[in-house]
């Protein structure tokens, strides 16, 4: 923009807010108003139409491009897996040769449509994209136009309402006298430039929109033998496909059944299809993923106090207890404690005696202390905190506010069920499925 389009621009800026607002006269032409309104629904169409004939053309390009690479890729599953490079003999023929020459024969039909189909979709570009491209440059250039004309009405609109105000003046001064002169004169400017971009406007856009309809007409009458063409060559080259690995005399869902066969039953013996991770934590030294620990547990194993008596332990194979009572193939646990010589039993012993000689050597634990005589025989009291109102729904029921501590004087194991309390002297039933925060246990005074 140039400094005197800036200043221009500047200059009409207060009188464009007036006139959003209401707060100013607007010059108002109904024929051009109706003509700019055509003009903004053909500008509008014609964006449209460009923007969607060039989709339609990139899509049939795109769909065929698509059919070729997804025939490669099916390919490409279908060709053998070697084994290891180096070594020649580790090659080994397990593949789908029909289905790669089935994939190679539709890739060359795919090809050859791609082929007859350029010389049409050359045509669309020629005969559809590239008019409504040129359609499109010349609405630009009215658009200009019509902005030029919106901007001459704008200081049309100015110039006048200055004007007024310099005339309703009562008391005028020979300031005022050369400033009314001036407006004057700038008024009769402004109006010689609105009235010439609004009366072209006023003839040139009905000659367009003439225009638009003798070239909209043959334009879609192209596009739409065009689309026949397409589509039709598409029809009958996709309908005369012969392929014996496909077999098109049956439905979709035969053809999958049939060729699917045992293809489950395989893919679930598989046991990486049954892998599922847990989540959970491991203990230290052992790993997640199989049998055998992270690090290798010592040889020789630790005298458990506490064993129960009913399940025997033998020596596993990895240096750790296997009890009898656990499954076939689950994982040892890992020492508990480090080795200590002066109680490891001899690594090559197996039985359950030495085990028992061992657990014997070691010193037996204190006794337990006895327990205080203010909790031995006094009996446990349950006191809650509700977490919310309640208000008595009937006789019998407990009433209390949020925060009050509850005496359980009966309750079940069941939270949602009703429970017994008391809160201060009053004592009745109240809902345990209410959330409470238990209190720790005290005995009654």
């Amino acid at each position: 923009m140039s400094w005197k389009g800036f200043q221009k621009g500047f200059g009409r800026t207060p009188h464009q807010v007036k006139q959003r607002f209401n707060m100013t006269e607007v010059s108002k032409d109904a024929v051009y108003m109706d003509a700019e309104r055509r003009f903004q629904e053909l500008e509008s169409e014609t964006k449209k139409l460009h923007a969607e004939s060039k989709k339609y053309f990139d899509a049939i390009n795109g769909m065929l491009r698509h059919q070729i690479q997804f025939s490669k890729a099916i390919a490409e599953i279908y060709k053998p897996i070697s084994g290891r490079p180096s070594d020649p003999d580790s090659f080994t023929e397990d593949c789908n040769p029909e289905g790669i020459q089935a994939c190679e024969e539709y890739e060359a039909i795919v090809a050859e449509l791609q082929t007859t189909l350029q010389p049409e979709l050359d045509i669309i570009d020629s005969r559809v994209i590239r008019p409504a491209l040129e359609l499109l440059e010349v609405v630009k250039v009215m658009r200009k136009t019509v902005t030029k004309r919106d901007h001459k009405q704008l200081d049309y609109d100015r110039k006048n309402n200055t004007l007024k105000k310099l005339q309703e003046k009562k008391e005028k001064t020979a300031k005022d006298e050369k400033a009314l002169y001036k407006a004057e004169n700038d008024l009769e400017q402004a109006t010689q430039e609105y009235n010439y971009f609004n009366d072209l406007m006023k003839q040139e856009l009905p000659q367009l929109f003439g225009l638009q309809r003798q070239f909209i007409q043959p334009l879609f009458q192209s596009f739409y033998y065009m689309q026949l063409n397409v589509f039709y060559t598409l029809h009958e080259r996709m309908q005369n496909i012969d392929i014996g690995y496909f077999d098109l005399t049956k439905s979709l869902e035969e053809g999958f059944e049939e060729k699917r066969g045992d293809v489950p039953q395989q893919a679930e013996a598989l046991a990486i299809t049954r892998f599922k991770s847990t989540g959970g934590r491991t203990r230290p030294g052992q790993s997640k993923y199989g049998n055998r620990p992270a690090l290798e547990a010592p040889s020789t194993p630790l005298a458990i106090e506490g064993a129960k008596p009913s399940s025997t332990s033998s020596a596993s194979p990895n240096g750790g207890r296997a009890s009898t009572s656990e499954r076939p193939g689950s994982a040892a646990p890992p020492p508990y404690s480090p080795p200590n010589n002066a109680l490891s039993p001899n690594p090559n012993a197996s039985s359950s005696g030495q085990w028992g000689a061992v657990a014997s050597q070691k010193a037996k634990p204190p006794p337990p202390k006895p327990k205080p005589q203010r909790l031995s025989g006094a009996q446990q009291v349950e006191t809650v905190t509700a977490l919310y109102d309640y208000e008595a729904q009937a006789e019998g029921d407990l009433s209390f506010s949020a925060g009050d501590s509850i005496e359980v004087i009966q309750r079940t194991a069941n939270e949602n069920e009703w429970w017994t309390g008391r809160v201060g002297k009053k004592q009745g039933q109240f809902p345990g499925q209410y959330d409470w925060k238990p209190h720790c246990s005290r005995s009654p005074s």
